[in-house]
């Protein structure tokens, strides 16, 4: 890829294949190569184009974090594919919380810059690794994972598990118990968020 191409030298990317479906929450099993969406009436290489993300080839930085995400909707292509695909970027210093998907694995690829990425295995054990342009990192199907940007200067990331619990209305009572906790302390996080 030319360098500039990449948005900024100071840019982290990442690109991340969501991939490897399982059978009962992904995408059923086809037995064509592709499905036609209902709405086409020709079948042409347009149908196996994307072009939503041409606008970030050359763009400056964003200055939050930003995820362009492409999925069934933005790309019909892709039904019963068992694939999407996002584009994310961090500031500087900032961290993706701990999160999960239950249906599928994560294929990370760093495009530029440095990156921390983890995640949590089943015996509870964290596999951690700090990766540099060029790297690819897997997170396993359904395991707890996080990246984070360490570099203080450079910009760099997706259902986050610390809004998700505490922003959407769980019961206190039952976050106090899952984290083994008293129902104050879980009333003082959702605070936080508010």
């Amino acid at each position: 890829m030319p360098r500039n191409s990449i948005p900024s030298k100071a840019c982290k990317t990442i690109l991340i294949f969501a991939c490897f479906q399982i059978a009962v929450s992904g995408d059923a099993d086809i037995i064509s190569d592709f499905i036609v969406p209902p709405n086409v009436t020709k079948v042409d290489g347009r149908l196996f184009t994307c072009t939503a993300l041409r606008s970030l080839v050359g763009a400056k930085p964003p200055t939050s974090f930003t995820a362009s995400k492409v999925s069934m909707p933005e790309f019909p292509a892709l039904n019963g594919q068992s694939v999407s695909y996002a584009f994310l970027q961090y500031p500087a210093g900032t961290l993706n919380p701990p999160r999960t998907h239950p249906p599928s694995a994560e294929l990370l690829f760093l495009v530029d810059g440095c990156l921390e990425v983890g995640f949590v295995g089943t015996a509870n054990k964290l596999f951690t690794q700090t990766l540099e342009a060029g790297d690819m990192f897997v997170f396993p199907k359904g395991r707890v994972h996080y990246q984070y940007n360490n570099d203080p200067k450079n910009l760099a990331g997706t259902v986050s598990i610390p809004s998700t619990l505490f922003t959407t209305g769980v019961d206190s009572g039952i976050l106090a118990e899952a984290f083994e906790t008293d129902v104050a302390t879980i009333e003082k996080i959702k605070a936080g968020f508010a």
